[in-house]
């Protein structure tokens, strides 16, 4: 292969030019170093060796210096703000909002910041001031979930709705959950108040929503008892098994209390049976426990419970099994098996809570929003002992 004469004169020109840029991002760079705060440099060396406390004082420093540096102000007030120091994170966020020379991009990131601020330390009013600001900017879509945070907190069911219409993926499984609640929240309230014309409109209104809504079907059921519609509550309490069994426990009181004015108190006891047969609960269990104990005595209660214990071993059933043992058994066995249940029923404390199936929390009570993630209908009727149980 011959070579050109001239490639010998190109190819030194290339190393030269490599070296002058070389040259040109070291200056670059040393320029740009010295540039900055040397309280600056001094926070990352803290950082480097571990001590979080001195690279924030460090930083302090280094934006009283230069209050340009506007990455280090969002990373300083992000910071405060997971620390539990909100106040400082206000301020800083503040003191950004506030600056005229700020482009749009930083100034709408500044008033985010600053909302995420006000939610930490609580002040609710100011966030949503703040997150209304953002309505119809590039970070519309993170102040509408922010603001529906914010209604369910205070409670504020019918703006919680018309934030949750405006969402962009409104008609999800979750949205239609979430929005059936709210329209049941606001029932519930109007019943508190006994406006029932609006809580029939809210039922409505949360079936339409949400045909699957166990909630609404309680709660219309309740309105329908009210009104003297007896045959029409338990058709509306029925529909639950269809909607989701889990819940059956929950109007299982109710369904007795229409079938007794009704005069057909059997006729109720044996459809808790069969719903029992179906799909077995320890809350469901302790309802038709409890009324067979009244109606029919403690020696069917106690069979009624040796059956279901049978076909479902836990330690609540074996709770309720000792419990009507005790009224049947001859007066020299009482004693024991009373000590047996007193040992027993240590235990079912532990496992006769309800479990948050999104983030575990454990309540004694039912809620239908989970108080620790907030989550909707994540806490069905179960205790903990079935979901350990469950395959």
């Amino acid at each position: 292969m011959e070579i050109e004469l001239w490639w010998l004169l190109v190819i030194p020109l290339f190393f030269l030019l490599g070296w002058l840029a070389a040259r040109i991002d070291i200056r670059h760079v040393v320029r740009e170093s010295r540039s900055l705060p040397r309280s600056y440099l001094s926070g990352l060396n803290f950082l480097l060796n571990e001590q979080p406390d001195k690279a924030i004082d460090a930083f302090i420093e280094a934006v009283r210096i230069d209050p340009d540096t506007v990455e280090l102000h969002f990373a300083l007030g992000s910071l405060f703000r997971r620390r539990g120091e909100t106040e400082r994170a206000i301020r800083m966020h503040q003191h950004l909002v506030e600056r005229v020379d700020l482009p749009h991009a930083q100034r709408t990131q500044a008033l985010a910041e600053l909302g995420q601020d006000y939610l930490k330390a609580g002040l609710l009013d100011r966030a949503e001031d703040v997150f209304l600001r953002l309505r119809g900017t590039e970070l519309d879509d993170m102040a509408l979930n922010q603001l529906l945070e914010i209604y369910q907190q205070e409670k504020e069911w019918a703006k919680a709705i018309e934030i949750a219409q405006a969402l962009p993926d409104h008609e999800s499984v979750w949205w239609r959950k979430e929005m059936a609640n709210f329209h049941c929240e606001i029932a519930e309230s109007a019943m508190t108040e006994s406006r029932f014309g609006d809580a029939e409109h809210s039922v409505a209104a949360a079936l339409t929503v949400n045909p699957k809504s166990v909630r609404a079907s309680l709660l219309r059921g309740d309105l329908l008892l009210r009104d003297g519609h007896l045959e029409a509550a338990i058709d509306a309490w029925k529909r639950i098994e269809t909607q989701d069994p889990a819940y059956l426990a929950l109007v299982a009181d109710r369904i007795m209390q229409a079938h007794q004015k009704t005069a057909r108190a059997e006729q109720g006891l044996q459809m808790l049976r069969s719903f029992m047969e179906r799909h077995p609960s320890l809350d469901l269990l302790d309802t038709v426990f409890e009324t067979t104990l009244k109606m029919q005595g403690p020696q069917l209660a106690y069979d009624l419970v040796r059956e279901e214990l049978r076909r479902n071993p836990t330690l609540l059933g074996l709770d309720k099994l000792l419990e009507a043992g005790i009224m049947t058994a001859p007066d020299e066995y009482r004693t024991d098996i009373e000590l047996v249940r007193q040992l027993v029923h240590g235990h079912t404390r532990r496992v006769a809570r309800y479990r948050c199936g999104a983030c575990g929390f454990k309540a004694r009570q039912f809620y239908w929003r989970c108080p620790a993630c907030g989550g909707w209908e994540t806490t069905p009727p179960k205790r903990t002992e079935e979901y350990d149980l469950a395959p």
